[in-house]
């Protein structure tokens, strides 16, 4: 059911603890920085709360999504009249567990769990300084860079479903190639815990540090985009295919495949969704005519 009047004024009775903005603009929360307003987006500051909120949204039956950072969205120009439950900086904490072990919460930041794994002399996490997402949205996406994702140190992820009911996952079996078995099960991501390796700070530092600078040489994190728009397919690399296929610095509209680095569509000032949904079609288009692959876009399509 989409949102009304009544059932927004349900929501806030029966969750105070949860703080409610109605009309909010997708675009403040999406890294694109594109999208139309959200009926309601609520920002559950616990996880009881959260159990709250969605207790209340089954009974309501109200339409829900749930949204980390915004890094890897792209939200429509028109909006959503539904609910969308966002975990940054809502469902925030880190803690040091023994054995090496990280409790991150799903609204920080994979930066911030990076740091503090690099605070108390662990290593694993380095890869994750630079994602700009949440733990909850890295979990989700199986999120990787450099050699590195998140299967290969996660321990444990525990989810809320939309019934309410309370779940953990162990083990790295539950995730693919950015992907995870949370994709198809309606649920929110609470919390995750990071299995590590107790090793120099100074040294996870400097792997950090160097890390950044590719980040920063190689990626046009002065525009909006939302990170790599394809997947990598299968023997090769959507960067290259883009580049070969004479694509970089084409586009539609305010849309256009970055100069710096061809796997990414930036937003170069202006561009709606519809312009950022037309260049990944072009691109889709002319690589496959060039090279005879279909890519698979990465960011996920609101």
């Amino acid at each position: 059911m989409c949102l009304t009047d009544e059932s927004i004024a349900a929501l806030r009775h029966a969750c105070p603890e949860v703080t409610f903005r109605e009309q909010e603009p997708l675009s403040a929360h999406t890294s694109f920085r594109i999208g139309g307003p959200a009926a309601l987006m609520a920002f559950p500051p616990t996880v009881d709360a959260l159990h709250e909120l969605l207790c209340t949204v089954k009974d309501l039956g109200v339409q829900a999504r749930v949204l980390g950072a915004g890094t890897n969205v792209l939200a429509p120009d028109d909006g959503l009249n539904e609910l969308i439950i966002c975990t940054k900086d809502a469902l925030m904490g880190l803690r040091l567990l023994d054995g090496g072990r990280v409790e991150a919460m799903a609204g920080q930041s994979m930066a911030s769990a990076a740091v503090f794994a690099r605070t108390n002399a662990l290593s694993g996490l380095e890869f994750a300084h630079g994602i700009p997402g949440t733990v909850g949205g890295g979990v989700y996406m199986n999120a990787g860079a450099y050699g590195g994702e998140i299967k290969q140190v996660i321990e444990s992820v525990t989810v809320l479903t939309m019934d309410g009911e309370q779940h953990e996952f162990t083990g790295g079996e539950h995730f693919s190639y950015r992907g995870s078995v949370f994709q198809s099960i309606d649920c929110v991501i609470v919390s995750a815990v990071f299995r590590l390796t107790p090793a120099d700070p100074g040294q996870i530092q400097m792997t950090m540090h160097e890390l950044m600078q590719k980040r920063r040489i190689s990626q046009p994190l002065e525009l909006p985009s939302a990170g790599s728009t394809f997947k990598r397919p299968v023997g090769g690399y959507a960067a290259a295919l883009i580049d070969a296929a004479g694509l970089k610095g084409r586009g539609v509209g305010g849309a256009q495949v970055s100069q710096k680095h061809a796997g990414f569509v930036v937003n170069t000032g202006g561009a709606t969704a519809r312009d950022v949904l037309a260049t990944i079609s072009m691109i889709q288009e002319e690589v496959f005519q060039s090279s005879g692959i279909l890519l698979e876009p990465e960011v996920r399509i609101w």
